[in-house]
């Protein structure tokens, strides 16, 4: 089997907390995690794997972040077809909406949101956010 991708944008550093500690979980289950920005990866690149993680906080009005987050995730939404997709992000305000949007886009292309939802953390991933991650990536390689 193939590393184990995470794709992330981060723009305090709390989504990127939230990285490692997945990648940690894919470590602790016996792969090797690939963590990469949004920028270093295309949409057909990623398209390529059965399994990866995508992570992206709440902007705006409960949305993914609209300069590359958006974009890549429309461009790969008609190749999500039978994977295996783990979501994760922070947010500072709301309700998570945002991670539910993501969810139901994710299922709604034809594939499997790892856990069944994201893994979100309000601002700075505390502990138990950080061992969800964890857990998440660990789901991930399993999947």
């Amino acid at each position: 089997m193939s590393d184990i991708k995470i794709v992330f944008w981060s723009g305090t550093g709390n989504t990127q907390a939230m990285a490692e500690a997945v990648a940690n979980g894919v470590k602790a289950a016996g792969q090797t995690p690939n963590m990469l920005q949004f920028s270093d990866i295309t949409a057909d690149a990623l398209a390529a794997d059965d399994r990866f993680a995508l992570g992206c906080p709440a902007m705006g009005a409960e949305q993914l972040e609209e300069g590359e987050v958006e974009p890549f995730f429309t461009e790969l939404e008609g190749k999500l077809g039978g994977k295996k997709v783990a979501l994760f992000g922070s947010y500072g305000w709301g309700s998570g909406e945002w991670m539910d949007s993501w969810v139901d886009r994710v299922t709604s292309a034809g594939a499997t949101v790892v856990t069944g939802a994201g893994v979100m953390a309000n601002n700075a991933p505390d502990d138990a956010a950080i061992s969800e991650c964890e857990e998440l990536g660990r789901s991930l390689v399993n999947a």
